[in-house]
């Protein structure tokens, strides 16, 4: 099975705040990039739907994508789902058990801002209207950092918050700051997520962990021919070349030092 690419966005707006500009993608540009999708072949699926195919059900369209909103930021809900449905696409938005409603506490100690979030009306609002809403915690902290006992509640609560908010059953959940090591990913399958996003940059292929999935960023500063990039690889076009730059120089290095032929 071909690698399927899992885009992570955070905010869409047209306000970019300083400090959060690599995090903010203008309404425009991520309509154009739905368009994009839909226009060459890409079908949205759910991460329900990934799974099962990869458990030998149903299997995915040929050019798959699964489409995911990191926080709950209203303004996502605003400027996307207007685009997603005219598009027939669909997405997954992890939210903030202990926040809904309220604002994003966590983005003020180091940025100095705070982003309003969802309510629980908007987000029963977007499950039936298709969409799946996971979890991200209760407060947002980096888990790894945080005590054992702190660490596994953080996790159960958000998921029992959520379906107590929601009702009905809460599968799916992305670790804050893709902050996450084996004792996180433990506590993740204790309180029984079927799948666990991560930061990783990459496709995700038919051996992903499914509770350390990799994601494709897709960031404030990506052209088009970036988020086509992004598609197919993980990475933005001048990434890449960056890279094949700094191991060109490095294979001229060795050549000039007389360490390769």
């Amino acid at each position: 099975m071909r690698g399927v690419p899992i885009l992570m966005y955070h905010q869409v707006s047209s306000h970019s705040l300083p400090g959060f500009e690599k995090y903010t993608v203008a309404p425009r540009a991520f309509a154009a990039q739905m368009r994009w999708l839909t226009r060459t072949g890409y079908r949205s699926v759910s991460l329900d739907a990934l799974l099962a195919a990869r458990a030998g059900g149903p299997p995915l369209p040929h050019r798959a994508v699964v489409i995911t909103f990191d926080d709950g930021f209203a303004e996502c809900v605003e400027h996307g789902v207007p685009v997603l449905r005219a598009l027939g696409l669909t997405a997954t938005y992890y939210l903030v058990a202990g926040l809904m409603g309220g604002v994003s506490s966590w983005l003020r100690p180091d940025r100095g801002i705070e982003l309003p979030l969802i309510g629980w009306g908007t987000a029963r609002e977007l499950c039936a209207a298709g969409f799946t809403c996971g979890a991200h915690t209760v407060s947002h902290p980096r888990l790894v950092a945080l005590a054992p006992e702190a660490r596994r509640e953080e996790v159960r609560a958000s998921r029992e918050i959520l379906e107590g908010g929601l009702g009905h059953a809460v599968h799916h959940m992305a670790y804050p700051y893709g902050s996450y090591d084996a004792a996180v990913r433990e506590a993740a399958a204790d309180a029984g997520f079927r799948s666990a996003a991560s930061v990783r940059i990459g496709l995700s292929g038919a051996t992903d962990d499914p509770l350390a999935l990799h994601r494709v960023p897709v960031t404030g500063h990506d052209s088009l021919p970036d988020f086509v990039c992004r598609l197919r690889t993980g990475h933005a076009a001048g990434e890449l070349l960056r890279r094949n730059a700094r191991g060109a120089l490095r294979g001229l290095r060795r050549v000039l030092s007389g360490g390769a032929a």
